[in-house]
């Protein structure tokens, strides 16, 4: 039997209230461990992160390599208000709009990388993504205000499993939304040939700017979730090797893929949790898990294709490489 897509709606609005009042009640109980919890809400950060990269690096087509710099962006951004400008009393209730304005600061920054992307691809656009990357991390270095390298603390703990989750599925649910319109048929369109989606009608500037600022927005938010988790962030949690993570996620998960975004933050979460004995030499497995990636799996897990409750499958486009 068939179901209807007002039926599909319901049932997904119905998971999607379960989730939450498991979110909601799980931790409360004490039936999770608390280390258990605490995973859980990285894997949910992790997600966030994934799925908008996914945005940028799957469903658009282009190669960014300095997402951890909105993330540190938006960490600071909302630190920052709980810290020095919220009284403690409104820093729970206000924490929505705290991590609405991290990724607003993230999204302004984002413009920084639009508007070179306009100009470049492939390997220049990953160019000067590092270079955002680095510039962000050694501006926050030299900050004495912030704390410099020794980072910025004192923010209070108001990242639960309750918020990770609702801003997980918020996240989904903007994406989905964004990839099945007529704007993200226009981002897949750059994706397959620039030159050709200008030629049909497609405005390829503002479809590039819009699909950077989301991306960078939804990146700036998961930067507030993780700084009030930690309740201490510096920026070294922001460098290349945070880039390199998101990167193998989204890889490992699938390109153009929402479903993949999901799967691969999670399994590589839990992953590096479970290597966590092998010390420093964990963090050797994202970039070898990278490499071996682009050699023998570069579509991942559910490159091109969703579960079908979040979308239609799509024709995967070859793998050639565009002239730049």
């Amino acid at each position: 039997m068939a179901i209807s897509d007002k039926q599909k709606k319901l049932l997904i609005c119905g998971a999607a209230a379960l989730l939450l009042a498991l979110a909601w009640a799980l931790p409360a109980s004490g039936l999770l461990n608390p280390y258990v919890v605490q995973i859980l809400m990285y894997v949910g950060i992790n997600m966030i992160l994934t799925l908008s990269l996914n945005l940028v690096n799957g469903y658009m087509g282009e190669f960014s390599v300095g997402h951890a710099g909105f993330m540190g962006i938006g960490a600071y951004a909302a630190s920052i208000l709980t810290v020095w400008v919220l009284p403690k009393a409104w820093a729970a209730w206000a924490f929505p709009a705290v991590l609405v304005a991290g990724g607003l600061a993230a999204a302004v920054a984002g413009l920084v990388v639009a508007f070179p992307s306009f100009r470049t691809r492939g390997d220049y656009l990953a160019i000067v993504t590092l270079a955002f990357n680095m510039i962000v991390k050694s501006v926050l270095e030299n900050l004495e205000v912030l704390g410099g390298p020794r980072g910025f603390l004192g923010m209070p703990r108001l990242t639960d499993l309750f918020w990770v989750t609702a801003w997980v599925l918020i996240t989904l649910l903007v994406l989905r939304r964004v990839i099945n319109s007529n704007f993200g048929r226009g981002i897949m369109a750059v994706r397959e040939d620039e030159v050709a989606a200008n030629l049909t009608g497609v405005d390829t500037r503002r479809v590039k700017l819009y699909a950077f600022l989301i991306s960078a927005f939804f990146a700036g938010v998961a930067g507030g979730l993780f700084a009030h988790l930690l309740q201490f962030i510096n920026p070294r949690s922001f460098s290349i090797l945070k880039s390199t993570d998101m990167l193998v996620m989204v890889y490992l998960g699938g390109v153009a893929s929402l479903t993949g975004s999901l799967l691969g933050a999670a399994i590589f979460t839990i992953l590096l949790e479970v290597l966590r004995p092998l010390g420093l030499w964990r963090w050797v497995v994202g970039p070898l898990l990278l490499v071996l990636l682009m050699i023998f799996r570069p579509r991942g897990i559910m490159g091109f294709r969703e579960w079908k409750w979040l979308g239609e499958r799509r024709n995967a486009p070859a793998l050639s490489r565009r002239p730049g």
